[in-house]
């Protein structure tokens, strides 16, 4: 989401906001069931009738019979989680794989590390007394990054079909933290603005992090195809391969806001807000370079003209602030009850209450007569699939209501 995230910007909305007469419509999901500011719908593997929201201000809220919904608490992070503005809280939640056997689950969340503001990834495990809810003693911290007061904190967690987890990260807020302004454009400094994968399992042949304050030792390790192990430069420069985040599966991202795999192709989809002027859908590709800030959306961005000779990965779709003003990326719809959105990737504008439907050229560049605004919806902050169908599921943020798409 922007800095300025949420309540203020749904004052300011453009003058084609919510002005066209689309095919579909929203319901709620879960009954007359409301949430504290939820950002995150979660289903665990292999799991239908239970539903997880992530509520920004530091519960993880569990539906335990979709059939019967009412809200109750599958974790609470109490003061693990802090917030001093809107951008900040618990923003992912992720089940690992074999979740049903062995009880883990991972929470990206903000937090404080004495008087500094940070982020961390941390894992949880079931409770051993009350197997429906998670222990919040059990905490593991994997990576705790000190980030100053500034906004940007990204962050979504999804296992890729490859078994690894996938952490996206925004870029710090270049306005106020002067470390993350450091780190644009380097791959050897800090943890902004872009996907990490991270062996959680410490499979044999992983490889142990380079040593970083934000790593916590042990807790996690580097998968050996990650594109920048044993990097030797980067962008043209020489680069110390003991000093490179080998964890970077991509870079050039400002605050990449939702992250998903189309199991049908493999593809990883990626919504990335812009700053002032574009927003962005891009498909993640191992070691590709996104641009930012040299590049925002597909122009220029506030850093001024790259060197030459670096390649950076084309967006599949931008737009401009005229259409909306901070992307929502969601995820390819395979169900079974909208038909013609068979194969389309979903994504919503959190300021313009927008739902569109791209129809993908392969993982090539589109225009726009190849997205179509299909709903309108308030605040969208996240999206889910409903295992049980396939049904689109949207977190709405001031409404506190999470919402079924359903055609009219």
């Amino acid at each position: 989401m922007r800095v300025r995230f949420p309540i203020l910007l749904i004052l300011t909305l453009g003058p084609s906001a919510l002005l066209a007469t689309p095919p579909f419509a929203t319901e709620p999901a879960f009954g007359g069931v409301k949430f504290e500011e939820p950002v995150q719908v979660v289903f665990a593997p292999g799991e239908t009738t239970r539903a997880f929201v992530v509520e920004r201000r530091g519960t993880i809220a569990v539906v335990r019979d979709l059939a019967h919904p009412r809200r109750e608490v599958f974790l609470d992070l109490g003061r693990s989680a802090q917030m001093r503005a809107n951008d900040h809280g618990t923003m992912a939640l992720a089940f690992h794989p074999q979740f049903a056997a062995n009880g883990i689950c991972y929470v990206w969340f903000s937090t404080y590390v004495g008087n500094d503001r940070a982020n961390r990834l941390a894992g949880f495990k079931r409770s051993a007394t009350h197997p429906g809810v998670a222990d919040p003693a059990s905490e593991f911290p994997l990576l705790t990054q000190v980030t100053g007061p500034g906004g940007h904190d990204g962050g979504e967690l999804v296992f890729g079909p490859d078994g690894y987890l996938y952490l996206s990260l925004g870029d710090g807020d270049a306005n106020h933290v002067s470390e993350s302004v450091l780190g644009h454009q380097r791959i050897d400094r800090n943890f902004f603005g872009a996907i990490l994968r991270l062996d959680v399992d410490r499979r044999p042949g992983s490889l142990a992090p380079n040593p970083h304050a934000s790593v916590h030792a042990g807790s996690y390790a580097v998968p050996p195809d990650n594109p920048f192990v044993g990097a030797t430069s980067f962008n043209g420069e020489r680069v110390d391969p003991a000093r490179v985040r080998t964890e970077f599966w991509a870079v050039g991202l400002r605050n990449p806001w939702r992250i998903a795999f189309d199991p049908a192709t493999g593809w990883l989809w990626c919504g990335d807000v812009g700053l002032n002027t574009r927003e962005e859908i891009d498909v993640l590709v191992r070691g590709g370079n996104y641009g930012w800030d040299f590049r925002e959306g597909a122009i220029a961005g506030p850093r001024g003209r790259a060197p030459s000779g670096i390649k950076f990965v084309e967006p599949v779709w931008d737009y401009d602030h005229t259409q909306g003003a901070s992307i929502t990326g969601g995820f390819v719809y395979h169900g079974k009850n909208l038909p013609g959105l068979e194969g389309r990737y979903l994504i919503a504008d959190y300021v313009y209450g927008k739902v569109w439907a791209l129809q993908p050229d392969g993982d090539q560049r589109v225009d726009a007569r190849r997205v179509t605004q299909i709903a309108n919806a308030p605040t969208i902050v996240g999206f889910a699939a409903d295992p049980r169908n396939g049904d689109p599921l949207l977190a709405s943020f001031t409404t506190g209501q999470v919402l079924r798409l359903v055609r009219k």
